[in-house]
């Protein structure tokens, strides 16, 4: 036993060894992460090279139509679509860019980000909803992705009260692909039923014109607050004159037809960017006011860098959601709730950026407790009013007729239920599987989140590609029908596949994690600034107040 005085020492030894180099709250998550292990490297090693993958289809999506395209704009005295947008956008502030990859290899012609560039911007210190066409990419036509990219940017604009910059030069939709672009419900009308909308309930709509908007294209200036043309570069008209004359018999050239002769005019366009700044340094209290977050910001204790060493590609590798968590929320400090209970579910408090968060994550399949655990999660954080972020991996809902006697069925339908009627803003990061009903309680892109983004590593799907194979077997003894579906449906659960078909809001990096879904949280927690009573129901649902229906007990 030592003696007080040798007890004294040897403490005196310890803080002088800088042995606790760390005081850490209770609530801040421990790591057992080696970074020198064989399996973190292996992991790390196949994500580094998927991220740098996606990162080159990245940048070739955002070079446009190709260097020729823009040779051919840049001689007729354009800035590129790019430039246009660099220039309307406060200097040194994030844009964060929706769908990059939207129609990546799903036409025959290539279509970068399909034609459009979508993302939320600071203009004059204001956040904005920015829709840019790419002319050098088919001319800026409106292929069936491209009007659904814009409509759901809208939707983004319309949750979120954001005023929309309309940075236009398009000819319009692509002919050949009018069936699908023009006559229903979510084609291109919806664009200027949208602006109109909009406009309405007091949410800014601003267009610049840098070039043609012929027929529906038109609509867009015609319905817009304000707008700004470029002198003997932009031109808006139903019917260019080739139609006019066939339709008249009158002759006339595109200036004297919808030029700036007609309309209010900038001379090039950086006088006009300049002038659409200016418009929307002057909107005062139009649209939703900005919330500062409730604490400060606090990076987490754990680096981001070891995401991709954590995670892999692999989803049927199993990892812990809270070595995710605690490289994301501030301090890496997690409350958790009802820890030892449903552990397949991790449900728990934190802040991302100084903004509070319900984190609701999956350390496996979907149990009848895991279910119930995160019903009553939702459920007070509806009641608190704390926005939800679901960090997805999930193979899905037990089944068996353990499973289904336990009454797995209806309690996955209380979880649910509750996303499906919870009262506050839902934010959804894919990080590993989501599939089957497991993308339904864990709010998958039907359950309408404010944003939902996917790791490059991500798969959805109905199934996992084990239960598969076992599926396909049973229905069918043809080895040869097995290998093309089980290929084909593989090819069709990648975050690639997803992201074309804009199935989610982007692919993000795992190291971007925390900023983006900051983002999304000071974006989910603005508030009408004036005439709340315009405001409406959202588009989505975050909830009326009304409660949850009925749940099956």
């Amino acid at each position: 036993m030592l003696k007080v005085g040798a007890h004294r020492q040897l403490i005196r030894q310890i803080f002088k060894k800088d042995v606790y180099k760390r005081c850490y709250h209770a609530t801040v998550l421990p790591s057992l992460v080696s970074a020198t292990s064989p399996e973190f490297v292996a992991k790390k090693e196949a994500m580094d090279g998927l991220v740098e993958e996606f990162e080159v289809k990245t940048a070739k999506a955002r070079s446009g139509g190709g260097t020729k395209a823009q040779e051919r704009m840049k001689k007729q005295g354009k800035l590129l679509p790019r430039e246009r947008l660099a220039l309307l956008l406060d200097p040194h502030t994030p844009f964060l860019e929706l769908s990059a990859l939207a129609a990546e290899d799903v036409y025959s012609d290539y279509l970068p980000g399909a034609g459009l560039i979508t993302g939320i911007g600071r203009i004059s210190g204001r956040e904005c909803m920015v829709i840019v066409n790419d002319a050098t990419v088919k001319g800026g036509s409106y292929y069936p992705l491209t009007v659904k990219k814009q409509l759901r940017a809208q939707e983004i604009a319309r949750e979120h009260g954001l005023p929309c910059v309309y940075i236009v030069e398009s000819g319009g939709a692509a002919l050949p692909h009018q069936a699908n672009v023009f006559p229903d419900k979510e084609h291109f009308g919806r664009i200027f039923y949208n602006m109109a909308q909009m406009s309405a309930l007091g949410i800014p709509q601003i267009s610049s014109i840098h070039g043609i908007s012929v027929a529906g294209g038109a609509y867009v200036p015609a319905l817009a607050d304000e707008n700004v043309i470029v002198q003997n570069q932009g031109r808006i008209f139903l019917a260019g004159p080739p139609l006019v004359k066939a339709a008249t018999g009158e002759e006339i050239d595109d200036e004297s037809l919808g030029g700036g002769r007609m309309h209010a005019t900038e001379s090039d366009d950086n006088e006009a960017i300049t002038r659409v700044r200016g418009i929307i340094g002057n909107l005062g209290q139009a649209g939703y006011g900005t919330t500062p977050p409730e604490f400060q910001a606090e990076d987490p204790v754990y680096s981001a860098k070891e995401l991709h060493g954590i995670v892999g590609t692999d989803v049927r590798q199993p990892f812990d959601m809270r070595d995710v968590i605690s490289r994301v929320v501030d301090g890496s400090r997690f409350r958790e709730f009802k820890k030892d209970y449903g552990s397949s579910i991790v449900t728990g408090f934190a802040h991302i950026h100084g903004y509070p968060v319900g984190i609701i994550g999956n350390n496996g399949i979907l149990f009848s407790p895991s279910a119930l655990k995160a019903t009553q999660f939702i459920l007070l954080c509806s009641q608190r009013q704390i926005p939800l972020l679901f960090m997805v991996n999930v193979a899905g809902y037990m089944v068996g007729s353990k499973a289904e006697k336990g009454g797995i069925a209806k309690d996955g339908a209380k979880m649910v239920r509750a996303v499906a009627c919870a009262d506050v803003p839902k934010l959804t990061v894919i990080v590993g599987g989501s599939f089957g009903a497991g993308n339904y309680g864990m709010a998958g892109r039907a359950y309408s989140p404010r944003f939902l983004w996917m790791w490059p590593n991500a798969k959805i799907g109905v199934m996992g590609s084990g239960q598969l194979s076992q599926v396909m077997t049973s229905v069918s003894k043809d080895p040869s029908q097995h290998a093309s579906l089980k290929s084909e449906i593989e090819n069709q659960s990648t975050a690639l596949y997803s992201t074309a078909r804009i199935w989610d809001d982007g692919i993000i990096r795992p190291t971007d994690t925390r900023d983006v879904v900051g983002l999304g949280l000071a974006l989910a927690s603005r508030k009408p600034s004036f005439g709340a009573a315009r405001a409406g129901r959202s588009t989505t649902w975050d909830g009326t107040g009304t409660g949850f229906g009925v749940f099956r007990m």
